[in-house]
């Protein structure tokens, strides 16, 4: 395993702050601080009714940490739409002043540059600052771009895009990785997040995090960047693992997979991936830095495609939830955790309970009984022949009846028509297991059967995992049913994940208690 624990890269966990007077500013950089932001990026054109010079005085004599002076005109997507002139005379002074860093845009900077009149100050380094506005530009073009920004003396060039899919961030980390000045590159907004959190990896100077209380859409915590990905700790060397979904947002895998790297001294780092088309994915993150991904909602079917090699039990299910690359050749190898890590977590409640269907000889007290799954999807696939393999009588439903009926013969079911659900009379005893997204955050009070049928069910699992304890699994619990919640087939599924991505061994009990504490 890569080691990991010293500190190994020189990046900069930079808050930006928006705050509408001086004195909250002052307030919130204190905060920054606090939660482990190591500068400020402070908006001046946030702040109403700025008074220039004296509150720019106030706020540099009041900086609990070096900070960025950013002064954004309307016309570079700020707030500021004053005097053009009052605003660069502004900026100059925060040099004067003694300002760490100052943000200038290359608009403005090289207009500067033509007149001559751009001074530089050997105690504030100077920011060249551009948005891309649209997709980002090729590899040649970003080139030139930087040439450009480069040339107005920067000591820092700044470049920020709005991805339109994470396919194109692949330009940025080769920028990073290329730039032979200090670099600071990144995309907002949800595809975007990954070129934030691999920017140590790839050799950017800042990594924006927002403070806890004032979150800015598209940008990590400052606590989610120290705790859960551990920022301080990537380096070139650091090994990437993401899961790919659409959505991904709701994920709580990097809370678990990242403090568990770290635990067990791997060098990774686990990271959500907003993937749109898994066509133009693959063959864009084909290098070694990325060596496997987690694959969420909807792609565990479709993901089985792109693998070179596919496990016996992942390709008897016909999806999978974990792709490894296979470090000697490159190829993708894809497995299935969801199976044994949703039935195992059934049986074994089963057990706790006593309810071995009266015959200590069963192979698994699931043998024998009902088994109705609502979802026909990929974990419903890993739900079903789980099932089967244990001996139940599989039912489905789903709303695509011809694949429910298709799974259903897959595994010597049967499968209803999902407008039939409600009216559905299960046997006594019956296992009822809910693969579909019904339930989960923020939709969490739709449950998918009738609320009167849960008191015929022995036991009630519910795939969903946020809640913690969805409305399904309080209607089940109130009904006497035993009740499993998503949470234990995510740790374990997890664990599985954990063995295949690092070849070691998990600490099971230390993402356990994760899990209780986070989840």
């Amino acid at each position: 395993m890569g080691s990991v624990g010293v500190l190994t890269n020189s990046v900069l966990v930079c808050a930006p702050l928006m705050s509408q007077s001086v004195e909250q500013m002052v307030s919130d950089m204190q905060e920054a601080k606090a939660q482990g932001a190591d500068i400020v990026e402070i908006r001046l054109d946030c702040v109403r009714d700025f008074r220039h010079p004296q509150d720019l005085k106030f706020l540099l004599k009041n900086k609990p940490l070096p900070v960025v002076i950013v002064y954004r005109p309307k016309w570079e997507g700020g707030q500021y739409d004053g005097d053009e002139n009052m605003r660069l005379e502004t900026l100059h002074l925060a040099k004067q002043l003694g300002a760490d860093y100052v943000d200038l845009e290359l608009k403005v900077a090289s207009d500067l540059i033509g007149e001559h009149k751009l001074d530089k100050h050997r105690s504030s380094k100077m920011i060249v600052s551009y948005y891309v506005d649209g997709s980002i530009p090729s590899k040649e073009d970003l080139s030139q771009l930087v040439a450009h920004m480069q040339s107005t003396g920067a000591d820092i060039i700044k470049l920020v895009s709005n991805s339109s899919s994470i396919t194109e961030l692949s330009r940025i980390f080769h920028l990073l990785s290329h730039c032979q000045i200090p670099l600071i590159a990144y995309s907002i907004g949800d595809r975007g997040l990954i070129s934030q959190l691999l920017g140590p990896k790839f050799g950017g100077l800042f990594v924006y995090g927002s403070v806890e209380e004032n979150p800015v859409p598209g940008l990590p915590t400052l606590f989610s960047l120290r705790h859960a990905y551990g920022i301080e700790y990537i380096n070139a060397e650091t090994i990437v693992f993401g899961l790919i979904s659409k959505p991904v947002g709701h994920s709580k895998g990097p809370l678990l997979h990242n403090p568990s790297f770290r635990h067990v001294g791997f060098n990774g780092i686990y990271v959500p991936m907003l993937v749109d088309d898994l066509k133009d994915f693959f063959p864009i993150y084909c290098s070694p830095d990325f060596a496997g991904f987690s694959v969420g909602i909807p792609y565990k079917e479709a993901a089985t495609e792109f693998c070179d090699e596919v496990h016996p039990l992942a390709q008897s299910i016909g999806a999978v939830n974990t792709i490894i690359r296979r470090r000697a050749d490159g190829k993708l190898i894809g497995y299935n955790t969801d199976c044994e890590a949703s039935i195992t977590a059934i049986e074994d409640a089963l057990k706790v309970w006593g309810c071995t269907n009266g015959e200590a000889t069963l192979p698994s007290p699931l043998t024998g009984r009902m088994f109705v799954l609502v979802g026909a999807g990929g974990a419903g696939r890993a739900l079903a022949f789980g099932a089967k393999i244990r001996g139940a009588r599989v039912v489905i439903f789903d709303l695509d009846f011809d694949r429910a009926k298709s799974l259903a013969m897959a595994v010597s079911g049967e499968a209803q028509p999902y407008q039939d659900l409600p009216n559905f009379q299960p046997e006594k005893g019956a296992i009822l297991a809910n693969a579909t997204p019904v339930g989960m955050h923020p939709n969490k009070d739709r449950i998918p059967v009738a609320k009167v049928t849960l008191g015929d069910y022995k036991l009630v699992f519910d795939a969903v995992y946020t809640p913690r304890k969805t409305t399904l699994l309080k209607e089940a619990e109130a009904a006497g049913a035993i009740i499993v919640s998503g949470v234990e087939m995510f740790l374990r599924q997890a664990i599985g994940q954990f063995n295949l991505f690092t070849g070691g061994e998990a600490p099971r009990e230390f993402m356990r208690d994760i899990v209780l504490a986070k989840f």
